[in-house]
Formats: C-alpha cells, structure tokens, sequence
C-alpha cells in the first residue's frame, strides 16, 4: 500500500447538468475540460499534471505537491469564472455552463483501486455538493462559479493571500449532509458577486436566528412564529419559510423574494433556483 501524501484537492461539478438533454449533455462535456484547461494554461498552470477522476457532470483533482495554492484559487478560479461568464453570453440558459468548486486540502491515497481513498477526498466532495453552494450560485444567473473552501484553506490561502479574490466577499456557512452524518463550517463565495445580503441556508445569520427561536419557545413554552412575519436576523429581514427576505415579502417555500439580491429568486427546498 502506498502511504497518503497531503495535497490540494479540487471538486468541480456542473450546475443541472441531469436537467440536461442528451445531446446538451455531450456538448457540457465536450466544452467542460477545454475551460478548465484554458483557464489553467491562461495562469501558467498544468493540467497534465493534475491527477483526475473524470465524472460526466465534473471532475475530482489531485494538485502535485509544488503547485502554489494562492495561484489556484487566487488566480485559476477568477480566469475560469470569465471564460464561463464569456462563454455563456451567447447561449440559451439550459446550454450555459455554470460551475461549483470546492477546494481543501488533505492527506490521500493515489494509488487506489477504483479512485483517490482518503477522508480529505470525502470531505471535499460534500462541499462542492452543499445546499448553501448550490443557492449561492443559483441566485446569480450570469456568475460563472460559486467557490467554496474549507476553513483552513480560507484562514491559510483566501485571507493571507487573495491575489484576485477578495476575502471579504466570502460567507461562512455550516454545510450539513445529515443523511451521512456530515456537518462542518466553510466559507462560500460567487466570483465576482456580492453575497452579503443574501440569505443562505445554515450560515452564521441562520444559526443566530435558530438559536434566537428556541430561546424563546424556551420562555413562553410556545414554539417561536416561522410565519412571514418573523423579523430577521439583526431585525432587518423577513423570514418566509424557508429563506430570509431582506425586503418585500414573500410567502411560501415556493416564493418569490425581489430586492434581496438585486433580481427576483425563487427558492426550493433542493437549493435550485426554480
């Protein structure tokens, strides 16, 4: 058995890509590996060197040892979101490609039987696969890709060096897979967009908002009101089911929310904007 080696690890995964017709399907994988390597060659990177696990929807990625980490999330990520956001302004909404990249580090097997074993490779396909994500960049139709990284990963690379990112861009949320016992903290970004004022399921303003309900079903014995008008976290937003409004209100899982992030959105309980 060869021993793990700690290395970059990178998830990406393309928006409804199952919502796809078959030969939309053939055309996102035709064109998914040419912008990634585009965006890679672009900021003197070398996807020869990257070690794969190929899916049709995405791809699993082990960096070599040596690659600057500032430089893939610094500067890779920001290219692959203008390639995107330049590739789809010619294309119907269900041919465009959107992504979802989840980036953390970790020890890891690279010489397993039927891919990359190891707990680092677990941990960051649950992120890339998280509800907040897929809402993040759900409710910015022209983004390119919705990032999220580990806690470390922001602490060590996204706050100390940014190159293009802006670290005070990114909101840090619970990703929580209950279903296999999954529940850790991350930081979400969308490249080139401003999250603060939209509501994102299980981030720090949800848990706060949580919290404040059960302390007061704990006074009045009552359960707190989730009705829609519920005041929001910090009493400048609207609760309405199961998002938060931070303006007109909405009622209804189904809603329609206007005002909170600059266009209308409507949210279901998958994390698709519907």
């Amino acid at each position: 058995m060869h021993h793990p080696e700690r290395r970059l690890l990178i998830c990406v995964d393309m928006e409804r890509y199952s919502r796809r017709s078959n030969l939309q399907q053939y055309e996102a994988q035709k064109e998914f590996p040419n912008l990634l390597q585009g965006a890679a060659s672009a900021v003197g990177l070398d996807r020869m060197t990257w070690s794969t696990q190929q899916a049709g929807d995405g791809e699993l990625a082990i960096l070599p040892r040596d690659v600057p980490e500032s430089r893939v999330i610094g500067r890779f990520v920001p290219e692959l979101n203008r390639r995107l956001r330049a590739y789809n302004l010619s294309r119907v909404d269900a041919a465009r490609i959107r992504l979802r990249i989840a980036v953390h580090q970790g020890l890891v097997h690279l010489d397993g039987a039927n891919g990359f074993p190891g707990s680092a490779v677990v941990f960051v396909c649950r992120l890339c696969d998280a509800g907040p994500v897929k809402r993040a960049l759900a409710a910015f139709p022209d983004a390119g890709v919705a990032l999220v990284v580990s806690t470390e990963i922001f602490r060590d690379v996204v706050s100390e060096y940014p190159e293009e990112m802006r670290p005070e861009r990114f909101r840090r949320v619970r990703v929580s897979h209950a279903d296999k016992e999954f529940e850790e903290s991350a930081w979400v970004c969308v490249v080139d967009e401003d999250l603060s004022s939209m509501p994102l399921d299980g981030d720090d303003r949800t848990d706060r908002a949580s919290r404040t309900e059960r302390s007061s079903s704990t006074s009045t014995g009552r359960p707190a009101s989730r009705s829609s008008g519920s005041v929001g976290p910090g009493g400048g937003g609207i609760r309405t089911g199961d998002i938060w409004v931070n303006g007109p209100n909405a009622i209804g899982t189904n809603a329609t929310a206007i005002g909170s992030v600059g266009r209308d959105a409507v949210f279901g309980r998958d994390g698709d904007q519907r």
